[in-house]
């Protein structure tokens, strides 16, 4: 997929990039694809995924890769920034009839170096669980596709059990389902057992217990991604009809929700402490939300086409207690100060709840997040404490941090902006607009949930008003209407017990629950780079190195600063970066 427009510059693959902490180096001897590289024709063929598992052996080689190239599913031994990768001895290696994987998840807390379960979702509906170690099929999940005939859009393991996980659709129904119950042989009866704006919850009915435990059906057409709180208590879903959805997940209850600015949500991801979930799409855009203030606290414009996957760098993302040094010195004295750890998500969550207390200690936030996209591009965000905490003092001055002015409202303005009690006008933000603290209050409303097997009683949960705004004008900027069209037309259906109300776009623009452009900070990315020859469906941050993919199916290792080894390889330069000169930013 060539950059429109621009000359050989704009064609050209980037093989590395320069952060605030260095240099980061793609690794050609670290890219895994199909064996022998065999051309692979990617049109009409589901996204490439990849899935990661760490066996936990005493050899210190534990992690394994999974990755699905259209209707192929590979399971490797991954070498990281340490080896060559051995493309010719993948330890399983499946073709299916019929049907492509679609999507894939491993049970991290079943794992050892015998066996792993890992999970796999079909274009044609199914889900298969497998051992690829043992090299066995161990059940198949709606064979007969009597539970749902979509595509399976996402699978995840429930986090903290060895038995449940949870199935996506793009009929935009979720499925909850037990590894040691069977489906069944006659289409399932539901009984309603909760419902909402927009949402309900169903029980499978039948004399013995049997899957699935539990029916989502969730907005308007696809459901393309939802992702667990790192803590497991909330789910946060993204529709092809452009809503973010959190909803607590034992409860059944819904917490809030936010609406893109144009066309379907394609992707979801928690910050590493739960405070904060940022989402991609047709829009274009990244979009921050606070999950405590349910509501849009910045977006980040970058990319030329749609976003494809977001997700939280947690080794990056950084909280000192104290004044921190200004980055400057060698990788090595950075790698010092940055400490790359696996408990740098547990210690910046305890860390960060000091940040919202009232102690005056000077406290620096900075979360790390990447987004890649269809326009082949991977971008880095920083979102520092100028955004999380505009009405605080600073606790230095930030220097790393890029944040495009916005234009303030105009005076007399009847959009979501509020001046605080005492005060004229709230003061301004520092290079962005201004934007109150609490620009929205929750609501809560009381509904009744009928008694069932996950949650009773009475709930609580946040609704956000929607307000009739006439602006002089509006926004110019994606007019394209096509990507609604991904829109199922078989949804009608699917809401027949939801009482619904069809939400107007142009009614949500303007609002708490869509902001307009001007009314939110606006990032800029710190670093953007095309990275792929076809669209990247892949971006995943370890500890050494950031894993990226595109449709292709070449699965790239770009190695950490003063992580990777200072001899040289002995393998040679692989066709994938063929030609591409080295980026010398």
């Amino acid at each position: 997929m060539a950059t429109e427009g621009g000359g050989k510059e704009m064609n050209e693959i980037k093989t590395q990039f320069t952060t605030r902490e260095g240099l980061y180096k793609l690794l050609p001897h670290s890219e895994y694809s199909r064996p022998n590289r065999v051309p692979f024709n990617s049109q009409g063929s589901n996204p490439v995924r990849v899935s990661f598992v760490n066996l936990n052996d005493q050899s210190g080689n534990g992690d394994r890769l999974c990755f699905n190239v259209g209707r192929e599913l590979y399971f490797y031994i991954y070498k990281g920034v340490r080896k060559a990768a051995d493309l010719s001895k993948p330890i399983d290696k499946r073709i299916y009839k019929g049907t492509q994987p679609t999507c894939h998840d491993f049970s991290h807390l079943t794992a050892t170096a015998e066996s792993v379960s890992l999970l796999v979702g079909f274009s044609a509906g199914q889900v298969q669980l497998i051992d690829p170690i043992k090299k066995e099929t161990s059940k198949l999940f709606n064979e007969e596709r009597l539970i749902d005939k979509s595509r399976v859009t996402c699978v995840k393991w429930v986090p903290g059990s060895e038995s449940l996980f949870l199935v996506a659709h793009s009929s935009g129904n979720m499925y909850l389902y037990n590894v040691e119950h069977a489906c069944g042989t006659t289409a399932p009866h539901y009984q309603l057992l909760k419902q909402g704006e927009s949402f309900a919850v169903h029980t499978c009915k039948s004399k013995s217990t049997r899957n699935p435990l539990l029916k989502w059906t969730v907005g308007e057409g696809a459901l393309n991604e939802f992702a667990f709180s790192p803590d497991g208590k909330f789910l946060a879903c993204v529709s092809q009809d452009g809503f973010l959805r959190v909803f607590n997940f034992d409860s059944v209850e819904l917490h809030g929700t936010m609406k893109s600015y144009f066309g379907g949500l394609l992707c979801v991801c928690w910050s590493p402490d739960g405070k904060y979930i940022v989402t991609g799409g047709e829009d274009d855009l990244v979009t921050v939300w606070s999950f405590g203030d349910c509501r849009v606290i910045a977006r980040g414009h970058g990319h030329k086409s749609w976003v494809s996957v977001v997700a939280f760098d947690p080794y990056t993302t950084s909280v000192e207690e104290s004044d921190p040094m200004e980055f400057s010195g060698s990788d090595e004295d950075f790698q010092d100060l940055l400490h790359f750890g696996r408990d740098r998500a547990n210690s910046t969550q305890s860390r960060l709840s000091k940040r919202n207390s009232t102690e005056s200690r000077p406290v620096s936030v900075t979360y790390r997040f990447g987004s890649v996209g269809q326009d082949t591009q991977l971008c880095l965000w920083d979102l520092t404490e100028d955004i999380l905490f505009p009405h605080q003092p600073l606790s230095r001055a930030r220097t790393h941090t890029n944040v495009m002015n916005a234009t303030s409202p105009p005076a007399g303005s009847t959009g979501n902006s509020v001046t605080t009690p005492g005060n004229s006008a709230p003061p301004p933000l520092p290079r962005s607009n201004s934007l109150p603290h609490s620009a929205v209050s929750s609501t809560g409303s009381k509904g009744s949930i009928a008694d069932g097997a996950i949650a009773s009683g009475v709930s609580k949960f946040a609704t956000l008003s929607l307000h009739d705004r006439k602006d002089r004008h509006h926004e110019k900027d994606h007019k394209r209407n096509h990507s609604m069209g991904h829109i199922s037309s078989k949804s009608s259906d699917k809401l027949n017990l939801v009482t619904k109300t069809k939400t107007d776009p142009a009614k949500t623009l303007g609002t708490p629950l869509c902001p307009r452009m001007e009314d939110v900070p606006l990032l800029e990315p710190l670093i953007c780079k095309k990275i792929a020859h076809e669209r990247l469906t892949v971006l995943i941050f370890l500890e050494d190195c950031i894993v990226t993919a595109c449709q292709e199916g070449f699965i790239c290792t770009w190695g950490r600063p003063g992580k990777v080894p200072a001899a040289p390889f002995s393998c040679r330069q692989e066709d994938r970066v063929r030609g591409a000169r080295r980026d010398q930013d």
